[in-house]
């Protein structure tokens, strides 16, 4: 089965897609819109292209565990794109993935202008090799 990682912003969304053994996280896209209705048309587009079984969506959670604001307004997109596609879903913690995206591709030699293009889908790779390595022991499960 394909699962659809997500690292859910407000301008820009990063997306990845496991393999069908459920192994690896390759990247795939950057969606760019601001709107709400034309981010979950965009997305929902991917998923059945992709043939997608499942969702994957990065929660923004603060460093001691809390959720503020941005991480409900991520649920909320969550639960809204996994209702629209009548798919399941799961949060999984994303504390440091664009960080670790931006180190990545600094250490790959990535210029400022590509890096900027490249790091929300590889944060939603992270994200989503994160949760393949991790969801038999569920650690960063939300």
């Amino acid at each position: 089965m394909k699962i659809i990682g997500l690292d859910y912003g407000e301008a820009r969304i990063g997306v990845a897609v496991s393999d069908a053994l459920e192994m690896i996280a390759n990247p795939l896209d950057t969606i760019s819109e601001h709107d709400r209705e034309k981010q979950l048309e965009r997305v929902e587009d991917v998923i059945k292209r992709e043939g997608a079984e499942k969702i994957v969506v990065g929660l923004p959670m603060r460093m001691d565990g809390s959720m503020g604001h941005r991480a409900e307004y991520t649920r909320a997109f969550a639960e809204d794109l996994a209702q629209r596609c009548n798919l399941p879903y799961e949060m999984w913690d994303e504390r440091l993935s664009s960080a670790e995206a931006h180190r990545l591709l600094e250490t790959g030699g990535v210029s400022g202008k590509k890096r900027k293009t490249k790091v929300d889908k590889i944060a939603a790779v992270l994200i989503l090799q994160t949760y393949l390595d991790n969801r038999g022991g569920m650690k960063g499960m939300v």
